[in-house]
């Protein structure tokens, strides 16, 4: 019964990974490739699933945990993007 979040956390996944497909339709600056959505998908759902499971292990203190891991996921995600302090997104 627990684990039910992890379908409803998957499912929001591919519902977020949507937006891209769906913008690669109608504008031609979206240009994302299957690595990309593999790449997001798995950010998304690899760092949702580790809160999840830190997050039921740290009884207190969830609200922090959980600015930890949206600022990792922010800091992950513009880095792949452009590259803040290194050349991955470049």
């Amino acid at each position: 019964m627990q684990n039910k979040v992890f379908a409803w956390l998957a499912i929001g996944t591919a519902v977020t990974l949507l937006v891209p497909l769906v913008a690669m339709q109608f504008a031609a600056d979206v240009k994302w490739t299957l690595t990309d959505f593999i790449t997001m998908g798995a950010l998304i759902f690899g760092m949702g699933s580790l809160f999840i499971l830190l997050a039921r292990k740290i009884k207190k203190n969830r609200l922090i945990t959980g600015a930890v891991f949206l600022l990792a996921f922010l800091y992950i995600w513009a880095e792949l993007a452009v590259g803040i302090f290194t050349n991955l997104g470049s």
